[in-house]
Protein backbone atom coordinates (compact mmCIF):
# COMPACT_ATOMS: atom_id res chain seq x y z
CA UNK A 1 0.00 0.00 0.00
CA UNK A 2 1.32 2.98 -1.05
CA UNK A 3 0.74 6.12 1.80
CA UNK A 4 0.64 9.96 0.27
CA UNK A 5 0.68 12.94 2.42
CA UNK A 6 -0.98 16.02 1.15
CA UNK A 7 0.62 18.72 3.18
CA UNK A 8 -1.06 22.53 3.70
CA UNK A 9 -1.03 25.18 6.27
CA UNK A 10 -4.23 24.52 7.94
CA UNK A 11 -5.45 21.47 6.34
CA UNK A 12 -9.01 23.02 6.50
CA UNK A 13 -9.18 23.22 2.43
CA UNK A 14 -6.70 21.97 -0.37
CA UNK A 15 -5.11 18.91 1.58
CA UNK A 16 -8.39 17.65 2.48
CA UNK A 17 -9.75 17.91 -0.71
CA UNK A 18 -6.79 15.83 -2.11
CA UNK A 19 -7.22 13.47 0.64
CA UNK A 20 -10.91 12.40 -0.02
CA UNK A 21 -10.35 12.30 -3.83
CA UNK A 22 -7.31 10.33 -3.66
CA UNK A 23 -8.75 8.08 -1.10
CA UNK A 24 -12.25 8.25 -2.68
CA UNK A 25 -10.95 7.27 -6.34
CA UNK A 26 -8.14 4.97 -5.68
CA UNK A 27 -11.30 3.08 -4.22
CA UNK A 28 -12.78 2.67 -7.21
CA UNK A 29 -9.75 1.71 -9.27
CA UNK A 30 -9.05 -0.31 -6.47
CA UNK A 31 -5.43 0.99 -6.42
CA UNK A 32 -3.05 0.15 -3.32
CA UNK A 33 -3.05 3.84 -2.55
CA UNK A 34 -3.73 5.59 0.59
CA UNK A 35 -3.47 9.51 1.67
CA UNK A 36 -3.71 11.25 4.68
CA UNK A 37 -3.59 15.09 4.92
CA UNK A 38 -2.04 17.18 7.39
CA UNK A 39 -1.29 21.03 8.35
CA UNK A 40 1.78 22.74 9.03
CA UNK A 41 -0.22 24.84 11.40
CA UNK A 42 -3.81 22.47 11.87
CA UNK A 43 -6.95 24.85 12.33
CA UNK A 44 -10.19 24.38 13.91
CA UNK A 45 -12.72 22.94 11.12
CA UNK A 46 -13.04 22.58 7.86
CA UNK A 47 -13.92 25.15 5.37
CA UNK A 48 -17.40 24.98 5.42
CA UNK A 49 -17.40 26.37 1.32
CA UNK A 50 -15.14 23.30 0.71
CA UNK A 51 -17.41 20.59 2.08
CA UNK A 52 -20.32 22.90 0.56
CA UNK A 53 -18.42 22.15 -3.09
CA UNK A 54 -17.05 18.16 -2.47
CA UNK A 55 -20.82 17.93 -1.40
CA UNK A 56 -21.96 19.21 -4.41
CA UNK A 57 -20.22 16.01 -6.50
CA UNK A 58 -21.37 13.56 -3.53
CA UNK A 59 -18.05 13.16 -1.36
CA UNK A 60 -18.60 14.39 2.08
CA UNK A 61 -15.88 15.40 4.74
CA UNK A 62 -18.19 14.98 7.59
CA UNK A 63 -16.32 14.22 10.27
CA UNK A 64 -13.10 15.46 8.87
CA UNK A 65 -10.67 17.48 11.49
CA UNK A 66 -7.70 19.36 10.51
CA UNK A 67 -4.76 17.22 11.62
CA UNK A 68 -1.65 18.96 12.72
CA UNK A 69 1.68 17.50 10.95
CA UNK A 70 3.63 15.16 12.60
CA UNK A 71 7.09 13.20 12.15
CA UNK A 72 5.48 10.01 12.26
CA UNK A 73 2.51 11.18 9.63
CA UNK A 74 5.72 12.15 7.29
CA UNK A 75 7.78 9.44 7.92
CA UNK A 76 4.84 7.16 7.26
CA UNK A 77 3.92 8.58 4.29
CA UNK A 78 6.20 7.07 0.40
CA UNK A 79 4.88 10.78 -1.25
CA UNK A 80 4.66 14.04 0.30
CA UNK A 81 2.79 16.94 -1.74
CA UNK A 82 2.16 20.13 -0.48
CA UNK A 83 -0.19 22.07 -2.18
CA UNK A 84 1.33 25.80 -2.52
CA UNK A 85 1.41 27.19 0.55
CA UNK A 86 4.73 27.54 1.24
CA UNK A 87 5.25 24.73 3.05
CA UNK A 88 9.05 24.33 3.86
CA UNK A 89 10.90 22.02 5.95
CA UNK A 90 12.24 24.41 8.65
CA UNK A 91 8.22 26.35 8.80
CA UNK A 92 7.38 22.60 9.57
CA UNK A 93 7.67 21.27 13.00
CA UNK A 94 8.27 17.83 11.56
CA UNK A 95 10.73 17.50 8.82
CA UNK A 96 9.68 16.93 5.53
CA UNK A 97 10.62 15.96 2.27
CA UNK A 98 8.39 17.77 0.22
CA UNK A 99 7.88 15.19 -3.26
CA UNK A 100 6.55 17.95 -4.81
CA UNK A 101 4.95 21.08 -4.79
CA UNK A 102 1.36 21.75 -6.55
CA UNK A 103 1.17 25.43 -6.31
CA UNK A 104 -2.75 25.48 -5.76
CA UNK A 105 -4.45 28.26 -4.85
CA UNK A 106 -5.90 28.98 -1.43
CA UNK A 107 -9.49 28.74 -1.40
CA UNK A 108 -9.80 30.61 2.01
CA UNK A 109 -12.02 33.52 1.51
CA UNK A 110 -12.31 32.78 -2.43
CA UNK A 111 -16.06 33.02 -4.30
CA UNK A 112 -17.97 29.59 -4.63
CA UNK A 113 -17.07 29.75 -8.20
CA UNK A 114 -13.37 29.52 -7.50
CA UNK A 115 -13.37 27.15 -4.93
CA UNK A 116 -15.21 24.77 -7.63
CA UNK A 117 -12.43 25.73 -9.86
CA UNK A 118 -9.82 24.82 -7.41
CA UNK A 119 -11.55 21.25 -6.40
CA UNK A 120 -11.74 20.79 -9.73
CA UNK A 121 -7.75 21.22 -10.63
CA UNK A 122 -7.44 19.03 -7.70
CA UNK A 123 -9.23 16.69 -8.70
CA UNK A 124 -7.61 16.25 -12.33
CA UNK A 125 -3.95 16.41 -10.53
CA UNK A 126 -5.15 13.23 -8.54
CA UNK A 127 -6.68 11.63 -11.44
CA UNK A 128 -3.47 12.27 -12.97
CA UNK A 129 -1.49 10.82 -9.64
CA UNK A 130 -3.01 8.30 -9.61
CA UNK A 131 -2.44 7.00 -13.05
CA UNK A 132 1.20 7.28 -12.71
CA UNK A 133 0.90 5.41 -9.64
CA UNK A 134 -1.15 2.71 -11.25
CA UNK A 135 1.52 2.27 -13.79
CA UNK A 136 4.08 1.29 -10.92
CA UNK A 137 2.16 -1.49 -9.21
Amino acid sequence: MRELLFVCVHNAGRSQMAEAFTNSLAKVKMLPVHARSAGAAAGDEINPMVAAVMEEIGISLEGQRPRQLTQELADNANLIISMGCGIYADACPARIHVTEDWGLEDPKGQPIEKVRAIRDEIKAKIELLLTELGGSR
